[in-house]
């Protein structure tokens, strides 16, 4: 075994010993990229994905402590092969792109082998950074960047070094980035883009990738045989995650994620297991609807944090960011009640429907509960 090898598996060893989680995957909803067009005539690109799940040809929501395993379960040569195969899946399917002609770029995974890969509370082998360099070619007017349906939505910075420049865009999966000029000035986007954009990463953030807040929202409906009770519920439960989003926005009160997480997925729980214990909508039952929404409204600033409100609108960013949560929790509702609203009234409808949705909820929240607190030790 050469030492490369043993380097590797030593590395591997580290990943496992230090994991406390046997069922935890790196929480990547989206691609951060940030293009850096240099002031010695290169550009570098540094996305962050998850490569182990890439290698093995994984889900980006895969098992990590599983996609660790299967990388140590391989040889030297099979690993060395999967790592190369890595390397030509960004060559073929990400583009740097130079007045429309793509750029060659070398293929680095910066993070393998370092403390970030084989320190990392979530196992890794090689880790969640690939970079990618090469030259701009001379006398470029413009630059565009592509990554295919292979990744998730693209968060995108670009950085032009010489001009001090920072851009960031949002670029739907499979979509290219609109052409950033590196001679002329770079026009701020208009408001009804800046609209567009945030009401769409707002209602995104629920449906789909907002499993959580999805299930606490199918527990509020499941209660509720009544449209009014579900009327004050989800009111309060808007009117509170509108008020923490807005306060956390803007530096006025925030917690932390290793705070937060864990209890909205308690708040889950709670809901869902008081709809297996009582047919009755207590008049608590608001208020503490009101509570979980504060905790909810914490959990989407933090999402927004990580996507950047736009400089110069960040008020009309915040406002249409919560209209499309709003809008995403208003889909759910309305496919809730329209999948088995109509079976309300039947007799049956608690002991076949209410009770065992609320148990695979509850169950579902407790083990979200469980693998949140244990990924903060």
């Amino acid at each position: 075994m050469g030492t490369s090898s043993i380097a590797r598996r030593a590395g591997l060893i580290a990943c496992l010993g230090l994991s406390p989680l046997p069922l935890a995957a790196h929480p990547l909803s989206f691609t951060e990229t940030e293009l850096t067009l240099r002031i010695d005539g290169t550009f570098q690109v540094e996305m962050i994905c998850d490569l182990d799940a890439l290698a093995l040809g994984a889900p980006q929501d895969a098992d990590d402590a599983e996609l660790v395993a299967a990388l140590f379960a391989l040889s030297s040569d099979a690993f060395d092969k999967r790592v190369e195969r890595l390397r030509d899946l960004f060559r073929r399917r990400v583009r740097v792109r130079f007045d429309n002609e793509p750029a060659p770029f070398q293929v680095s995974f910066i993070d393998h082998g370092t403390p970030r890969a084989t320190e990392a509370v979530i196992p890794t082998v090689l880790g969640l950074t690939v970079q990618l360099s090469g030259v701009v070619p001379a006398g470029a007017t413009e630059a565009v960047f592509f990554a295919s349906r292979s990744f998730a939505d693209v968060h995108l910075t670009i950085v032009d070094e010489a001009r001090d420049l920072r851009v960031r865009s949002i670029l739907e999966r499979g979509a290219r980035s609109d052409p950033f000029d590196l001679i002329s000035s770079v026009a701020a986007p208009s408001r009804i883009q800046v609209m567009g954009q945030y009401l769409r990463l707002g209602f995104v953030h629920i449906v789909p990738e907002g499993l959580d807040h999805i299930l606490f929202v199918l527990g509020l409906v499941l209660l509720s045989t009544q449209l009014r009770p579900l009327v004050w519920q989800v009111t309060a439960f808007s009117i509170a995650h509108a008020v923490t989003l807005t306060l956390a926005t803007f530096g006025v009160f925030s917690l932390p994620a290793t705070i937060v997480e864990p209890l909205i997925a308690l708040s889950i729980v709670y809901v869902a297991i008081e709809n297996m214990l009582t047919n009755q909508l207590n008049r608590w039952r608001p208020v503490i609807i009101f509570l979980f929404g504060l905790l909810h409204g914490l959990g989407f600033a933090g999402a927004l944090a990580k996507l950047e409100l736009p400089q110069g609108e960040r008020v009309l960013g915040l406002v249409t960011f919560n209209v499309g949560i709003e809008a995403g929790q208003l889909a759910v509702i309305v496919a809730a009640l329209g999948s088995f609203g109509w079976f309300r009234a039947q007799p049956w409808y608690r002991t076949r429907l209410v009770i065992p949705v609320s148990a695979a909820i509850a169950a579902t929240g407790i083990v979200w509960a469980v693998n949140r607190i244990l990924a903060t030790q």
